[in-house]
């Protein structure tokens, strides 16, 4: 017997205002604003990835690894905003699904890179197809120039913070 489809994410309507509920000062806290904000993507993106097991997370470990072949699995864990511990985890799940192999780096025997396999590839072709489809249905809610606006004005945000830009 098949297990139940278990839900993640937010849970339907965590983004939506309750009726009758005051929430004081909270949309004058741009951090709150964010939060909600967030949400709202992680909505759509967990909508577009019914029924497949794939975190935003595993997503973005998955694109990251894609577009760096080798990748320490600390660079990984940097990249993430994770401990190592954390890094290795996530590529320990890559690899157990087959979508992601270590291999020893080149020019040093001693250090291990992350690296795709031909189903990491097809497998993360798929899902970024389905993933940007309602990527792009979220942000239709802005026209394209305060979409590169709100880009900007969040990298703005990022960098003072010590983030860096992406």
């Amino acid at each position: 017997m098949k297990p139940a489809h278990k839900a993640r994410g937010p849970r339907p309507g965590s983004i939506e205002r309750v009726t009758g509920l005051s929430y004081g000062d909270l949309d004058a806290h741009l951090g709150y604003l964010l939060r909600r904000a967030q949400l709202a993507g992680f909505e759509a993106f967990h909508r577009a990835t019914e029924r497949i097991d794939i975190s935003p997370a595993r997503y973005t470990a998955l694109t990251i690894v894609r577009a760096n072949p080798g990748l320490s699995q600390s660079d990984l864990g940097a990249a993430l905003g994770t401990a190592r511990s954390g890094a290795m985890l996530v590529a320990d799940w890559l690899e157990a699904r087959k979508l992601a192999e270590r291999r020893r780096r080149e020019g040093d025997g001693r250090a291990w890179g992350l690296y795709l396999t031909r189903h990491g590839k097809s497998f993360l072709a798929r899902v970024k197809r389905r993933v940007r489809a309602r990527d792009l249905e979220f942000a239709e809610r802005l026209s394209r120039a305060e979409q590169a606006q709100l880009r900007k004005l969040l990298e703005k945000l990022v960098a003072a913070t010590g983030g860096g830009a992406t």
